[in-house]
């Protein structure tokens, strides 16, 4: 997208904070350029061309000196210096390698909004969605037990499925948002919400996201019960392990990979590929086990904003490069086809 012909204001705000999300930059620089876009959208266009000419854009909220420099220069009918500079450093795609299977995702199962730890609204997650050319996003916010997420109780996701069917109906059948969840794994297995709930979604991924350093023994008793429950599709990123970032790195949990992945085969549960660069999860040679295992796998972004949904390329790279078959890819699947195999 190097290009950009009658660009408005508030597209090319969003544009910058995508790339920036992408490139893993600072949460507050992109904030700043989200939260411009979002008063620009909700201030009338003559008034913001007024303000421009008078020097007053700044009095907007949200609004700061690089932020009104973007505004000004599309006003004008410039493609903005900054977003220039960012669009010249992000070109090509974010690796080599993985192209074929790249090409062959339809979707993504696992992101999550503001309703628990990301960063934008569910309807920005969509829109950045369609113009990756995905045909369906599967919302899959945090489970209550959660709380340093924000995670959705009964009553707040109940909220939340209402949100999506709306978000459907605007749509028209051009791309589906599904319901879905990433719950928590229990110390005995079970799972952070209750059946009810996990009943009305479309897609379920459980993950372990506490006392990661658990024995061994107990560990894989806790994901094989998990990935036995009927209404799980996904195991999300198995080992927990960190090997870069902000948060530090963190050791991959010990459990008998061969036997929960010989478990996921069972129950036609789906071993994530999840593709943020600081997890990279499985390692190769899980991946190379739950392969030799006849698993099922999902390549998923696990995007926390907009940008990071292009994260799917690192993924897709890892998949490619170790023979992952593209008809076990359960996200290279038309939707209808997902749905069945979700909810049989």
């Amino acid at each position: 997208m190097a290009e950009h012909p009658d660009l408005e204001p508030a597209e090319a705000l969003r544009r910058i904070a995508f790339l920036l999300e992408r490139s893993r930059a600072g949460t507050y620089r992109v904030k700043a350029f989200r939260g411009a876009a979002a008063t620009v959208r909700a201030t009338d266009a003559e008034e913001l061309r007024q303000r421009a000419e008078v020097g007053s854009l700044t009095d907007l909220p949200g609004i700061g000196s690089a932020t009104e420099a973007v505004i000004r220069e599309a006003l004008a009918g410039e493609v903005p210096a900054y977003l220039k500079s960012l669009e010249d450093k992000a070109a090509g795609p974010l690796t080599t390698g993985g192209e074929q299977v790249r090409a062959a995702l339809r979707g993504d199962l696992h992101c999550h909004s503001d309703w628990s730890d990301g960063g934008s609204p569910i309807e920005e997650m969509v829109v950045t969605a369609m113009e990756l050319g995905h045909d369906y996003l599967v919302l899959t916010d945090h489970s209550p037990r959660l709380k340093v997420a924000n995670g959705l109780s009964v009553e707040r996701l109940t909220k939340q499925l209402g949100v999506i069917e709306a978000v459907n109906e605007h749509l028209d059948g051009q791309f589906r948002l599904l319901k879905g969840i990433e719950v928590d794994i229990l110390d005995d297995g079970e799972l952070d919400q209750t059946p009810e709930m996990l009943g009305k979604l479309d897609v379920v991924v459980a993950s372990v996201h506490s006392k990661l350093k658990m024995n061994a023994g107990p560990m894989t008793t806790r994901m094989v019960a998990a990935v036995s429950n009927p209404r799980v599709n996904v195991l999300g990123h198995c080992t927990g392990r960190l090997v870069e970032g902000e948060r530090g790195t963190r050791d991959q949990s010990s459990f008998d990979a061969a036997a929960v992945f010989e478990a996921c085969a069972a129950h036609d549960v789906a071993v994530e590929i999840n593709s943020r660069p600081e997890r990279r999860d499985p390692p190769d040679e899980l991946m190379a086990l739950a392969l030799e295992a006849g698993c099922l796998f999902s390549i998923d972004s696990d995007a926390h904003a907009p940008g990071q949904l292009d994260f799917l390329a690192y993924g897709c790279e890892r998949a490619q490069r170790l023979g992952v078959p593209v008809e076990r890819i359960v996200n290279t699947w038309e939707v209808d086809r997902l749905l069945a195999w979700a909810r049989p």
